[in-house]
C-alpha cells in the first residue's frame, strides 16, 4: 500500500474524500475547530503585540520595579510563556470535549463503510 493509498477497505478501494469532506460532520469538525482556534489565535497575537508595544514605546511603564530586580517587563515577559501552556490546556481540552467525538465518529463511518 503506498502512502497516498488510504488504510480503508479492500486493497484498492479508497474512500470518497470529497464526499466526507462535503458531509455535515466534518464541516461541524471544521466549524468547531475554526471557532476555537481563530479567536484564541487574535486573542494571543493580540496580546503578544501589547508586549512588544510596551517594551518599545513604554521603557518607563516596563521597568518599574515589582520587587527587588523584578520588573513589569520581566513579569509580562514570563507571562507570555504561561499563556502559551494555558491556550494549549485549553486546546486540549476543547478539543477532547468537541473535536475528538465528531472526529472519531467520521473515522468509524469511513472504516465501517470499507467492511
Amino acid at each position: 500500500m503506498s502512502i497516498s493509498e488510504p488504510a480503508v477497505g479492500p486493497p484498492g478501494e479508497e474512500a470518497d474524500w470529497k464526499a466526507i469532506q462535503a458531509g455535515p460532520e466534518f464541516q461541524q469538525l471544521r466549524r468547531r475547530l475554526r471557532t476555537f482556534v481563530f479567536p484564541m489565535t487574535g486573542l494571543f497575537l493580540t496580546w503578544y503585540l501589547l508586549y512588544v508595544v510596551l517594551a518599545d514605546y513604554a521603557h518607563g511603564f516596563m521597568s518599574t520595579k515589582l520587587v527587588g530586580n523584578i520588573n513589569v517587563g520581566l513579569v509580562l515577559g514570563l507571562l507570555q510563556f504561561v499563556s502559551t501552556f494555558v491556550i494549549t490546556g485549553l486546546y486540549v481540552r476543547h478539543a477532547n470535549r468537541h473535536l475528538d467525538p465528531v472526529a472519531d465518529k467520521i473515522r468509524e463511518d469511513i472504516e465501517g463503510a470499507g467492511k
